[in-house]
């Protein structure tokens, strides 16, 4: 039969683990009203924005004089992946959902390029960084801090760097992998195509082809319209993944909390016997005790 002070002491332990999930899960859920409000603020604009880029791509010409944004190879060679995790654990399966898919994504879909040294990376969050460098992957760069204070201006320099890059030449095709927000129970996994901007999304339907009257001109619209808008889907994409991450750790914590309570009333109802065994052998011994002096 297991101690009796153990079982008191293991009981003491759960309570404080329950009081601090419990915290957790009230921080969490603060900050996921708060985050929530923006993403949902956010989502209608970001929307209307991306079907006039769609349809702006489509009245282009394809050339690349066109659409220095829309170029794209037959079989693209220099792949930029920008990986977004949290820089904190404790929610659930939100990072290795992540970590799952960049497996994929190097074993199935760019594996040759993998070989030829040609796949990179762009970690925002420690989770996803550590995993790249555990790896030893190719890591172009990392903004762990990004997601602390989360703003639309702290991420236009980095968008800004990866459209450069793109532009130049130097990457063929971008895309983001992160966890989009439904609610705090479900987050969608979202591999992303960033760049080259298509006229038809994968998995959408292409929109209908609008002829437009340019305003003051093509070159113009082209220089600040498509990239004004590719900053914002890559905020919309960091915005996503943090919402997402509170309502993980949220959840998480939830359940966490229950799973402790209910340890906590296995463990009563186990104190509980032992003690009462306890005192049956004592009784049992005072007894036995007393009919021994009788004899």
């Amino acid at each position: 039969m297991p101690n009796l002070k153990a079982i008191r002491l293991r009981i003491n332990s759960v309570k404080s683990t329950r009081q601090i999930t419990s915290a957790m899960k009230m921080v969490a859920a603060a900050k996921l009203r708060k985050a929530q409000d923006k993403i949902v603020r956010l989502r209608p604009y970001a929307g209307k924005l991306n079907e006039i880029l769609i349809g702006l791509t489509q009245s282009l010409n394809d050339s690349e004089e066109d659409n220095i944004y829309g170029r794209k190879s037959e079989k693209p060679e220099k792949i930029l992946v920008v990986v977004v995790t949290s820089n904190r654990g404790l929610c659930g399966s939100f990072n290795s959902n992540i970590i799952k898919e960049i497996r994929r994504l190097i074993q199935e879909d760019y594996f040759d390029q993998f070989r030829k040294g040609n796949l990179w990376f762009i970690a925002i969050g420690k989770k996803g960084h550590d995993f790249l460098k555990k790896q030893k992957l190719n890591i172009l760069e990392e903004s762990n801090d990004l997601v602390n204070n989360l703003t639309f201006e702290k991420t236009v320099p980095l968008a800004s760097r990866i459209m450069e890059s793109f532009i130049t030449g130097k990457f063929d095709m971008v895309r983001i992998v992160y966890n989009q927000f439904k609610n705090a129970a479900v987050q969608i996994l979202t591999n992303e195509l960033f760049l080259p901007v298509e006229s038809k999304p994968d998995g959408q339907k292409a929109v209908s082809r609008t002829d437009y009257i340019y305003e003051p001109s093509k070159e113009e619209i082209i220089k600040d319209l498509i990239p004004t808008t590719l900053k914002i889907q890559f905020y919309k994409a960091i915005l996503d993944s943090f919402v997402a991450e509170h309502g993980a750790r949220m959840t998480a914590m939830h359940k966490a909390t229950d799973n402790a309570t209910e340890l906590i009333r296995d463990l009563t109802l186990q104190y509980n016997k032992a003690r009462q065994a306890a005192i049956t052998n004592q009784i049992l011994e005072v007894v036995t005790g007393a009919e021994a002096l009788k004899g």
